[in-house]
């Protein structure tokens, strides 16, 4: 460790609230979208576009971060990263056009970038692997919060006071997490790439990572999850409106319940996990979120059959979630671990962009049925990838 000492707890509750604050300014693009649009005359087809350039910025931002956090270590990534994000944030208040947005959006995803890998690497730094499921349960729980706190309050406050407020709300959250990182997070010890690091060595640490299939197939899972999630969750919320003429609280309650869903399950998943393994939660998750996907436009017809099936996708997703992130923390040395967690982070960015810009094509073109179903493959392709080139780590690390 550091000279500066800290009780596990502590760390966890630092992380806890980044990811809390990190990802509920994600979320919260989806049921508001609607509201972003009236406001700033933003055509339908093009609101996926906001989220498609937060995930390009937030790749490119990782793919820097990753190598530069495994040589000077990952605790003043997240201390640069939550601060950066935290003025983004604040930036959305000066954004009245759609460019505007579009550009505060790149800004909060290069953020973004420096703390997604940082994070899930740092509990690979901090935890043991068999703590690890357990500890990534607890710091992703976060994300369920947001949904049950973060993203109603966000929405409801979107709608009386206009978008920025909620992303001004997220902003002062994650300005108290950077002084929590700063006081209570300390630089594990660990082996830190000693070799000098440049574009060309960084360029290198990647083409070497990608030699090796299990990363190709690490990335390919992260690419299909993310790719499956922009399908199916960004047009969601406009879909419900549409369909079930279902007005913005009916939106925060069916996100408030998914995230009830998600809390509940998300630390007991990581837990299992550290005892079952991680492969058979990670593949029963996505044969149980492609089915949910599939079963949405044909069953849900009322608000209380949308909150259910929605609450099933978030359980789902908390069986994945956190196994996934402990089973990428041993296959690589730790010396590489940032690099492989941003690495596979940017994969996936790639894909929910990408699942973000072809959802609204999709969504405008041939209606939701269409998204659900491109997402129910993708999320399926995710699970046959995982149980047949992913290793089943047992402890320590897979070279």
């Amino acid at each position: 460790m550091s000279t500066r000492q800290s009780h596990p707890y502590l760390v966890l509750t630092a992380l806890w609230l980044m990811v809390f604050s990190a990802s509920s300014q994600v979320i919260i693009i989806a049921p508001i979208l609607p509201r972003i649009g009236e406001e700033l005359l933003i055509p339908e087809e093009l609101q996926g576009w906001l989220v498609t350039v937060y995930a390009v910025f937030l790749s490119i931002f990782a793919l820097i971060t990753g190598p530069i956090s495994d040589k000077i270590g990952r605790r003043l990534i997240l201390l640069i990263g939550s601060a950066s994000m935290a003025l983004a944030l604040a930036l959305h208040a000066a954004a009245d056009t759609f460019t505007a947005l579009l550009i505060t959006r790149a800004v909060a995803g290069a953020a973004g970038g420096m703390l997604t890998g940082a994070a899930v690497a740092y509990v690979g730094d901090y935890f043991p692997y068999n703590r690890r499921g357990w500890a990534n349960g607890w710091v992703m729980s976060g994300v369920a919060v947001g949904q049950i706190v973060g993203i109603p309050i966000g929405t409801l406050l979107a709608d009386k006071f206009g978008f920025r407020s909620a992303f001004l709300m997220f902003g002062a959250f994650m300005l108290l997490a950077t002084v929590l990182i700063y006081y209570f997070v300390p630089q594990p010890d660990v082996d830190r790439d000693e070799a000098r690091l440049t574009l060309r060595s960084a360029i290198g640490i990647y083409i070497e990572l990608l030699r090796r299939p299990v990363v190709v197939a690490a990335s390919a899972t992260y690419f299909l999850m993310f790719f499956s999630i922009g399908l199916y969750i960004i047009y969601f919320p406009t879909w419900l409106e549409v369909t079930l003429n279902l007005c913005v609280e009916d939106i925060a309650f069916i996100f408030f319940i998914g995230g009830i869903a998600n809390v509940v399950f998300g630390p007991s998943a990581g837990r299992i996990s550290d005892k079952v393994g991680r492969k058979p939660m990670i593949v029963i998750s996505c044969i149980g979120f492609a089915i949910v996907m599939v079963l949405t436009t044909y069953v849900v017809d009322s608000m209380w059959l949308a909150s259910a099936l929605f609450a099933a996708a978030m359980v789902m997703v908390a069986m994945r979630l956190s196994p996934l992130q402990s089973l990428m923390t041993a296959l690589v040395s730790e010396n590489r671990r940032g690099a492989l967690l941003c690495l596979a982070v940017s994969i996936g960015n790639v894909g929910i962009g990408l699942g973000g810009a072809v959802a609204g094509m999709m969504y405008t073109k041939y209606g939701f049925v269409s998204n659900t179903i491109l997402g129910a493959v993708s999320i399926l392709l995710m699970a046959i990838v995982v149980q047949v080139f992913l290793p089943e780590p047992k402890e320590g690390v897979i070279e």
